[in-house]
């Protein structure tokens, strides 16, 4: 018997998959002795949970011994099936894989192996490796979710949406609310990669073309699963996204904007076509100004919601020391003084003539310099709201505290 202690649950979501399910179970049941014996495993508990089957897949799956089944009278969604097996189960590390034949389970001694090997509390296995008998088009579809996920994560992942994983039961807590649906396993990796909470490691898994048809459907599920690693990176790493959208913002105003820039610094005056260029331009600025605002305060109101520390490293970091406090206030002054000067000669033409025959462009340029100071001034006052909040919250925690050592003194006497 292996001195870990571990017993793993493995959760077999299933769908009218009556084609692949017997074959399914006898691979599982055959890989328990390899998952025990080399996987760091004491026991394995399978688990399959019937999706709202219409087919023979509960009544094949019910004619193996060894294996609890559990039916649902409707669909529910895949997510939902894996969490229902992982709520009946009792590992202490909880598994699934699908049951359409495309994942061998003596791989679990693999993926077991690294939990405690590598430290890790989820252990994902990749299906993107040498041999994979994934079609073209779902290949291209993972590649591209793994690396829009990579860019927010600013980590390397191949595989997102992999259905074979390992993962410790105590890091539910930090996982949950997962979704039910098919996007439950690229929901899953975009937590963990954006929260930085849990350790998660990706290791290769041979991949088999799968029995029966697929439940995917390639264009409605990549929405969702795009749509899905978006909204995570929203909730749980705002500033990112967003200041990726305030430097593209920055880079196409460059683009539009230098042509006349560079003409007005040699000729000294701008043609009047140009005001379109200025005015896109400009437009571009103020969104790339509103993005890094934006990202700084949205991401101090993610740390507080998910209880991170703060941190004031990488360009959010760079963006919050600048709005914060005086500084915020000081640019947002600079910008509204600069404002005023540039346009300070219409300003003396009108009050003395009445009348302004200044150039637009300083008045583009002033307007521009004042959605400027608003930005940074707003974003210096949420801010420093934001400190009040996360103080208050720190002296309540401190004046609670002494009544809870009192009682406990009183339960001990």
């Amino acid at each position: 018997m292996n001195g870990s202690g571990h017993v793993l649950t493995v959760v077999i979501p299933a769908l009218d998959e009556e084609q692949a399910i017997g074959a399914t179970l006898e691979r599982c049941l055959s890989a328990r002795d390899a998952i025990t014996g080399s996987g760091g495993v004491e026991r394995v508990e399978i688990v399959v949970v019937s999706d709202g089957s219409r087919d023979r897949t509960e009544a094949i799956a019910c004619g193996f011994e060894d294996v609890t089944v559990l039916g649902f009278d409707r669909n529910r969604g895949y997510g939902a099936a894996i969490q229902s097996g992982f709520a009946h189960g009792s590992g202490d590390l909880l598994a699934f894989m699908d049951a359409d034949g495309t994942c061998d389970p003596a791989n679990f001694a693999i993926l077991c192996r690294a939990i405690d090997e590598q430290q890790a509390d989820v252990v994902l296995g990749s299906r993107m490796g040498e041999g994979s008998a994934m079609p073209m088009v779902r290949a291209i579809g993972n590649a591209l979710f793994a690396w829009i996920l990579g860019i927010l994560a600013r980590q390397r992942i191949r595989d997102t949406a992999s259905g074979m994983r390992v993962l410790r039961r105590a890091a539910l807590a930090d996982l949950n609310p997962l979704p039910d649906g098919l996007h439950f396993t690229p929901a899953m990796t975009a937590r963990i990669l954006l929260e930085g909470k849990l350790h998660l490691v990706e290791l290769p898994v041979p991949y088999a073309e799968r029995v029966g048809q697929s439940k995917l459907h390639v264009m409605r599920d990549g929405v969702r699963f795009l749509t899905c690693i978006v909204q995570t990176a929203v909730t749980h790493r705002p500033a990112r996204p967003l200041l990726l959208a305030g430097s593209a913002a920055v880079l196409c105003s460059a683009l539009v904007g230098g042509m006349p820039v560079l003409y007005y610094l040699t000729h000294r005056r701008l043609e009047e076509w140009m005001i379109y260029r200025l005015l896109l331009a400009s437009l571009l600025t103020t969104v790339a100004s509103l993005c890094v605002a934006t990202a700084v305060v949205a991401e101090r109101m993610a740390a507080l919601a998910h209880g991170r520390l703060r941190r004031d490293a990488g360009p959010t970091g760079l963006a919050s020391r600048i709005f914060r406090s005086r500084h915020g206030w000081v640019l947002g002054l600079g910008a509204v003084g600069l404002a005023v000067l540039v346009v300070w000669p219409g300003i003396a033409e009108y009050w003395s003539s009445g009348q302004v025959t200044m150039h637009w462009s300083r008045a583009a340029l002033a307007s521009l310099l004042v959605v400027l100071a608003v930005a940074s001034a707003t974003a210096a006052f949420l801010l420093d709201m934001l400190d009040l909040i996360e103080r208050e919250r720190a002296g309540l925690s401190h004046l609670r505290a002494p009544d809870r050592v009192r009682r406990a003194r009183a339960v001990a006497r």
